[in-house]
């Protein structure tokens, strides 16, 4: 990663060695450890996203390919079948308008009488 070869390493220590001392020598290997592992899992799961999303932006494109392919494949079929349904509803439509036309026809030529006559106004309505 950081290509340093063994006697830089021996460099490295041996100055930290003279720099910190004995105690605290352990303590500073230990935090800068820490810091890299860190260093290094932030790295990799940015990766790991980046991945993922290129993998997702990917399949999304292939996706969007795949449909507009379907959909001019599909627009012949379904413009016919858009067509044999408007004629069934016109068809289903028809008979309902011939029937109500004819009960019209039907109901103007025929004059219902009332059965009983209307009654005649009596005196006290008249004041």
């Amino acid at each position: 990663m950081f290509d340093i070869g063994f006697w830089e390493l021996i460099l490295i220590s041996v100055m930290g060695l003279v720099i910190l001392g004995p105690e605290r020598l352990p303590g500073a290997i230990r935090s800068v450890l820490a810091v890299v592992r860190k260093v290094k899992q932030s790295v990799s799961s940015v990766t790991t996203e980046l991945k993922q999303e290129l993998e997702l932006d990917e399949l999304h494109q292939n996706l969007k390919k795949a449909e507009q392919q379907g959909l001019e494949s599909l627009n012949g079929d379904l413009s016919e079948s858009f067509e044999t349904l408007k004629a069934r509803a016109e068809s289903v439509t028809r008979p309902y308008q011939k029937s109500s036309s004819e009960q019209n026809q039907h109901e103007a030529d025929t004059v219902t009488m009332p059965s009983d006559p209307p009654p005649e106004p009596s005196q006290e309505d008249k004041k």
